[in-house]
């Protein structure tokens, strides 16, 4: 057994993309993100994703800022909490 057994392959970004945790709800499908690049904006879930996933407060997501107005961004994708875990643990996602 390895020790890598539990490791799933997970949707790493884009070119484009950064990762980000929730930090605060704003409502009217906007959220605060905290990315990884050190920037906090203000993210938009698409309306493809509104009914579909629940985002919430410390959800680690995917977002693609605009590159018209940096601090806004969309959210491309949210991780399920084993998944964060694992992007924790693998050092891709600094508190």
């Amino acid at each position: 057994m390895s020790d890598n057994e539990g490791r799933k392959d997970l949707r790493m970004p884009d070119d484009d993309e950064v990762f980000a945790v929730v930090v605060d709800m704003l409502g009217a499908n906007r959220v605060r993100v905290r990315c990884m690049d050190g920037v906090e904006r203000t993210a938009r879930i698409p309306g493809k994703m509104q009914k579909r996933i629940w985002i919430r407060e410390d959800d680690v997501v995917l977002v693609e800022p605009w590159d018209w107005q940096d601090e806004k961004a969309d959210i491309t994708w949210r991780y399920d909490k084993q998944e964060a875990d694992q992007l924790r643990e693998e050092g891709h996602i600094q508190e």
